[in-house]
């Protein structure tokens, strides 16, 4: 089992955070989205701990269904975030694609794979959902990105950048990169061989997510245009 990381050493892992800012800055690059994003990460991770021990806690339904709507909400939210157009309709196109792209995936690994009892359990179900959210997220955003490019916003284009990470991270698997749960199950005590089991399992899950994800939101995106017109 690891050993617990202390402020004191968690506090080395910023020294290269800090070097790749003054490089940046030395270099003229604007800081402003990127300390934003450091803050919020800092803050969020150091205030989840407290939120999951409640989460973990609870045995109501309700409590895990409002947990993964707000994720849904949040993430569609954060896919739209660097959109040139950001219409109503168009965000409502990005949660409807996670919602059935990602909650389809997801229960069909949480019911079919796991069997998890009660089909709620939160948590089963909430660092999944995470993991899910979070990779259809960044396929949507990616494929928002391209197609609002002025010169490369084809739907071919689009579809083909938002794979490329999650396409990446299939190749390299195994041979590149040993994923974080299956690290962390390794780390537990936990057989390598299990672990592969469980990790092929996420693989699989967020692969099929951000692909049907993305893949409803660019047919959401063919309708007349009427239909996306971005006052709406």
């Amino acid at each position: 089992m690891a050993e617990p990381i202390s402020l004191t050493r968690l506090a080395i892992a910023l020294v290269p955070v800090l070097g790749l800012l003054v490089w940046l800055a030395a270099e003229g690059h604007s800081l402003r989205t990127t300390l934003q994003g450091l803050g919020r990460m800092l803050i969020q991770l150091s205030l989840v701990g407290y939120v999951l021990v409640y989460l973990f806690r609870s045995d109501r339904a309700w409590v895990t269904l409002a947990t993964l709507t707000a994720m849904m909400i949040a993430s569609s939210a954060i896919a739209i975030r660097t959109a040139e157009k950001r219409p109503w309709r168009r965000y409502a196109d990005v949660l409807l694609s996670i919602l059935i792209g990602g909650g389809t995936t997801l229960a069909v690994i949480t019911v079919g794979v796991l069997d998890v009892e009660p089909w709620y359990n939160p948590r089963i179900l909430i660092p999944l959902a995470g993991m899910t959210f979070s990779n259809c997220m960044n396929a949507l955003s990616l494929a928002i990105e391209r197609l609002d490019s002025a010169t490369e916003g084809t739907p071919d284009s689009a579809v083909r950048v938002a794979l490329i990470p999650i396409t990446n991270s299939l190749f390299a698997v195994g041979v590149v990169s040993i994923p974080g749960m299956m690290t962390g199950q390794v780390l537990a005590g936990v057989s390598p061989l299990i672990a592969a089991r469980y990790q092929i399992m996420i693989m699989c899950l967020i692969f099929a997510s951000a692909g049907l994800s993305l893949m409803i939101f660019m047919r959401l995106q063919r309708r007349p245009q009427s239909l996306n017109d971005p006052t709406s």
